[in-house]
């Protein structure tokens, strides 16, 4: 049965909810005997004494089953011996073991499958603004030497503004961004090499990086480094890969580490068109800002994404720790060290990876959402917290990206609006401890709340990166949190000029409800997480009305669409579908979804099939009907209804499904378990 037939069984079950309810109650601790495959529910509820006669075939497939999904592994020997002995409680051991870390990752990975949150490579997140690339320069002695710099930093120097802090004259290289570096290097005169960069003891190579003197550098005075943290051997040796790696040279501008720097622009004129560029770039001089030229020298923060092309006295911070380290000049430089495969977890990986600097990010993204999930059911939290919680699990790589790489995703087009910077961040930079540094991989810290804008799993860089739109964002919602989809049935399209999708002939079946389900993210702006706040972006804005020809300009179609905008107004973009929704935000969406009655009833749907291994059929009505009440009553919390799933009859029966050779072929004892359309691991009579 499917997700969708599975919530309308619940509703046709609902007159007999409370009489399966009284009959499907669990086995009393007295008792010691597990359900009968092939008992009812009112006597699988009854007590049986303690048995000293050997378990049953049936009885060892059940303990199999338990172990498997409240374990996460096949039963030892030592806890088949215990199953053996004389009255063995099975009551006793199920709640023990629905306290433990196998029952706690089962439901994990049956929501992380569900969402998918996990990145593939397509995702890219190295903003230059907190990314340290690398060139190989050639030193006074004529030994090669890295200096680590960041495309686009403002320069006083016309010839290198914003470029590479060594020119083609001077180094003999052609350094573009994100591009091989080119040419034949000349030596760098020792007077020139002190007056353009600085040298500094970085966060990836000192523990002690606050210090005024480092000293515990990693592999070399760092006691007990973190065995998830690995930098890459190119990181912590020179480019002969002998010379450990003391000090890294870097850009004078990319060294500095005041928290506040000042507007700069210069007043070099712009290139005409068609001239030749000036001697020693690569690129034309850096446009100049008219917002720079008419607050220069005023004060701006330089964790703010517009310092380092606004500014010519916003660093890196001390130890470099705003900013990650690249080993190359690449548009994604590698840096770390990750896990390559984790079946068992990644405090047990099967190998490891050099990895990208986005590889880090999306990795760390990921176990965000796991430690918030297994928060969740661990401490047995109510479930809607999955989507309404404010709170969260830092490591030192997220307190980084939180502290400083989150903020560089903004802003462009905003300047048009008066938005030079986050000014309304999902998850507040603030609410990171300082104590937490970017190198503290294992210690995960408990973020009480990240902000009023806060809400679960939907603000979470992990699931607005891997659903970028809109749409895409409410479906996945709708989806895995009401078991429902936007599938059409026999549409027709017929040609229709009507923009509204939610009343276009053959798209309102779906975007009637799609369309109003998106305008909750119409303030967090598409592919990334920025939150576009009402004070710059009003739903209806004059300055972004239609001209005589039906145009806006290019910084209004960004944000507002010309499809539903007016000669007096623009109507920012995903808000036509409902006002109220774009106002409330991801907050009002968890909010509104945890409210509805499918909300409960997909979650027992979607846990019951995992654990049963198989489609819900038509028999399972009243079963889930009790389940969906026990949820309910038990204040939306797992383990009561895990508890009540692997007592049931229909659990005993699904994990007493005989191989195909044993029975002959023949169909006993029900479906087999696997396939289950919650996307947790299969685990059928094969895999158990």
């Amino acid at each position: 049965m499917s997700g969708g037939r599975a919530l309308r069984a619940l509703a046709a079950a609902a007159p007999l909810a409370a009489a399966a309810a009284a009959s499907f109650a669990p086995p009393s601790a007295a008792s010691s005997a597990p359900p009968s495959a092939s008992s009812t529910p009112s006597s699988a509820a009854s007590s049986a004494p303690p048995s000293a006669a050997a378990p049953t075939l049936e009885q060892y497939r059940y303990f199999r089953a338990l172990s498997l999904d409240l374990e996460g592994r096949l039963p030892t020997r030592d806890e088949l011996a215990e199953l053996e002995s004389p009255g063995f409680d099975w009551n006793g051991w199920i709640e023990r073991h629905l306290d433990g870390p196998g029952y706690v990752e089962r439901l994990t990975r049956i929501y992380m499958d569900v969402l998918r949150l996990e990145l593939g490579p397509a995702v890219l997140f190295t903003p230059s603004e907190t990314t340290l690339r690398r060139v190989e320069v050639l030193g006074p002695e004529g030994k090669p030497l890295h200096v680590y710099y960041r495309v686009n930093q403002r320069r006083l120097l016309p010839a290198i503004d914003g470029e590479f802090c060594f020119s083609e004259a001077e180094s003999g290289l052609k350094v573009a961004p994100f591009a091989t570096v080119t040419g034949t290097p000349a030596r760098i005169s020792q007077r020139l090499l002190d007056e353009r960069t600085t040298l500094v003891r970085p966060y990836w190579l000192y523990r002690d990086y606050l210090s005024v003197v480092p000293t515990q550098r990693y592999g070399d005075g760092w006691k007990d480094p973190d065995s998830a943290y690995v930098p890459l051997p190119q990181l912590l040796f020179e480019p002969d890969g002998k010379t450990p790696t003391v000090e890294v040279r870097v850009c004078k501008e990319e060294a500095q580490t005041a928290d506040v720097g000042h507007i700069y622009a210069s007043d070099a004129p712009p290139l005409p068109k068609g001239a030749p560029l000036p001697p020693g770039r690569t690129r034309p001089p850096v446009p100049e800002d008219r917002y720079a030229k008419a607050h220069r020298g005023e004060p701006i923060s330089c964790r703010s994404a517009l310092a380092p092309v606004m500014s010519v006295d916003c660093g890196c911070g001390i130890g470099l720790a705003h900013c990650m380290p690249g080993d190359s000049n690449g548009r994604d430089p590698r840096a770390f060290e990750l896990p390559a495969h984790v079946p068992l977890g990644i405090e047990d990986p099967i190998g490891s990876a050099p990895n990208t600097i986005s590889g880090w990010h999306k990795f760390w993204w990921s176990q965000e959402a796991i430690h918030y999930l297994n928060h969740v059911f661990a401490a047995d939290r109510d479930f809607r917290e999955v989507l309404t919680g404010r709170y969260t699990f830092v490591n030192g790589p997220l307190a980084q990206f939180y502290r400083s790489s989150a903020p560089a995703a903004c802003c462009g087009l905003h300047r048009s609006y008066g938005m030079r910077e986050d000014e309304a961040p999902l998850f507040l930079p603030g609410a990171v401890p300082p104590v937490v540094a970017p190198h503290d991989v294992s210690d995960w810290t408990f973020i009480p709340d990240r902000g009023p804008r806060a809400a679960g799993l939907v603000t979470m860089p992990v699931f607005l990166t891997k659903y970028t739109s809109r749409r895409a964002r409410a479906a996945a919602l709708y989806g895995a949190f009401l078991c429902k989809s936007f599938t059409a049935e026999h549409a027709e399209l017929p040609p229709s000029e009507e923009p509204d999708l939610m009343v276009r002939p053959g798209c309102a079946s779906c975007h009637a409800t799609l369309e109003p389900l998106a305008a909750y993210f119409t303030r967090v702006e598409e592919t990334t997480w920025t939150y576009l706040p009402a004070e710059r972006f009003p739903i209806e804005n004059p300055v972004c009305k239609l001209n005589a020809e039906g145009k806006t300009g290019q910084s209004c179609q960004r944000f507002y669409d010309p499809v539903f905008s007016s000669r007096e107004r623009g109507v920012l973009r995903g808000a036509y579908a409902s006002a109220d929704h774009a106002e409330r935000g991801p907050a009002g969406v968890a909010a509104d979804l945890t409210r509805t009655p499918e909300f409960a009833s997909c979650a027992v749907a979607r846990v019951t099939e995992a654990f049963l291994g198989r489609p819900l059929r038509d028999e399972d009505e009243a079963l889930l009907g009790a389940l969906r009440e026990r949820f309910v009553s038990r204040g939306y919390r797992m383990r009561p209804l895990v508890e009540a799933i692997v007592r049931s009859p229909a659990y005993a029966r699904a994990s007493n499904v005989r191989p195909a050779l044993e029975r002959g072929g023949a169909e006993t004892g029900g479906a087999a378990k696997g396939g289950a359309a919650s996307g947790g691991a299969a685990h059928g009579e094969g895999a158990r």
